[in-house]
């Protein structure tokens, strides 16, 4: 399956469920306690990070979503950090501040890389669920998508009640369950249970068949329309009704630690699902995602850079719109794999069959070909103010679908002189009468041992004699 990676900056997510910070508290241990067999740990550093649905809103912000968070906090110090978090990562908090509970907290305590004992702070009695239901309501106006992550600590009193009021207003509703009793969920667009989870609620399930046939149970028993069981070292199992079972093999290569791998799933399967992708898509960018996040030590996230280079890897896309540091990263990797890599710039404002031949052959000369393109400034710079016909985005996303390319960048300088520096590709080329070294970028590309060609423009074809006739 060849998979694109969504424009997630155009896309709101919101997440609901149990909010809590997670406090680690590092420190150099020497001496035994006299007051206790215990070790004595002098702290040094403490670094409070986002836990628990706070932890799936900074995956989606992690993937450039637009994200609202709402949740419950306790009128204390360890609410205001999570706060705090949260506005650090662009995400909008919509709080439900309690005084009679505190803020759900976990702390940590480590030394020499090993975790000494965990201290919890937490209420877990239920909320009136009308308090979050109205918090909820006003929120979902508007949303791609919302993810209901339940942790079993309260504040999902209502969760019935939140997936109706989904339901009413058309918008996706991904559930994180918890618990043995799924009756409440009735109604999801799709759950997400582990297998451990999912068999202590559907039953023991002895093989592959077993286990789709109680998935099948299950989406009709709770009217869901699809249920994505993550199987850990197995992968996936992605169910939709009136569909046959897609199996997803696990993508990790090396396993470091599987902490907050659930987060990244759901949170990545709801920014392509709200991006407008099908779930089979965004169920196999979410299983790649879950194979990069579980390489890496304690809660994290990954980006789309870091999705694009996996897929890249795969031979399973990595290609389109990316920036420079994706683009580098990308490039860097081609080079792993000794692949040419080719360059080229321009406004292509209109495009017609002389730009699709000259990108062919330019493509020819190696294996990978990046189309660097003038922003809509520049082309005004350089062709006046009448230009460009096509706005920036149009034209990189026409140039992305041309089989010859395989990334498209933008760039806002008059030249693309810094871009072709920081790239330094193998083969640059130009199209038209130029002399190879007058072409900007050259003379850093030929120090680097690179090469530089001219090609000709087909004949008969050109942007401005297309502008001209239309305006006749």
């Amino acid at each position: 399956m060849t998979l694109s990676i969504p424009d997630f900056s155009k896309t709101r997510v919101i997440v609901a469920g149990d909010v809590m910070l997670d406090r680690y508290l590092f420190g150099s241990t020497g001496r035994i306690s006299p007051e206790a067999p215990v070790p004595v740990v002098h702290v040094e550093e403490t670094d409070d990070r986002a836990g628990g649905a706070a932890n799936v809103a900074v995956n989606l912000a992690s993937l450039g979503v637009t994200t609202q968070l709402v949740g419950v906090v306790g009128a204390d110090e360890a609410g205001e950090s999570l706060r705090t978090i949260m506005h650090a990562r662009g995400i909008e908090c919509d709080f439900h501040r309690v005084d009679d509970r505190p803020t759900i907290t976990k702390t940590r305590v480590q030394s020499r890389g090993q975790q000494l004992i965990r201290l919890d702070q937490e209420s877990t009695a239920s909320l009136p669920g009308d308090e979050m239901l109205g918090v909820f309501g006003n929120s979902i106006a508007g949303a791609g998508a919302v993810v209901l992550s339940d942790y079993g600590k309260g504040a999902l009193t209502d969760v019935t009640g939140m997936i109706e009021l989904c339901r009413q207003a058309g918008i996706a509703v991904l559930v994180d369950p918890k618990g043995s009793d799924f009756s409440k969920y009735r109604g999801a667009s799709v759950i997400t249970p582990n297998q451990t989870e999912f068999e202590a609620v559907a039953g023991h399930c002895a093989d592959d068949d077993e286990l789709v046939s109680r998935a099948r149970a299950m989406l009709d028993d709770l009217n869901l329309e699809a249920l994505l069981v993550t199987r850990s070292e197995k992968g996936m199992l992605l169910l939709e009704r009136e569909q046959e079972p897609i199996f997803l093999s696990t993508q990790a290569r090396e396993v470091y630690d599987v902490t907050g791998a659930g987060d990244t799933v759901i949170a990545t399967l709801a920014g392509a699902i709200a991006s407008g992708q099908d779930l089979a898509s965004a169920a196999a960018l979410a299983n790649v995602a879950a194979g990069l996040v579980v390489r890496k030590i304690g809660v994290a996230t990954v980006t789309p850079g870091e999705i694009s280079v996996s897929l890249h890897q795969r031979g399973q896309g990595g290609r389109g719109l990316v920036g420079l540091g994706e683009l580098k990263l990308m490039v860097s990797e081609s080079r792993a794999r000794d692949e040419r890599i080719i360059m080229t710039n321009g406004c292509f404002d209109v495009l017609h069959a002389g730009h699709v031949s000259y990108l062919e052959e330019a493509k020819s000369l190696g294996d990978r070909l990046i189309v660097a393109v003038n922003d809509d400034d520049s082309v005004r710079r350089l062709k006046g103010e009448s230009r460009p016909i096509n706005e920036l985005e149009d034209r990189l996303l026409v140039l992305a679908g041309l089989a010859a390319v395989d990334w498209v960048v933008p760039f806002s300088d008059d030249t693309p002189a810094s871009l072709i520096a920081a790239v330094l590709p193998d083969v640059l080329v130009k199209g038209g009468d130029y002399r190879p070294e007058d072409i900007v970028g050259a003379k850093e590309v030929l120090q680097n041992g690179g090469e530089v060609r001219v090609l000709a423009f087909r004949d008969g074809h050109s942007s401005s004699r297309i502008i001209a006739k239309l305006s006749d």
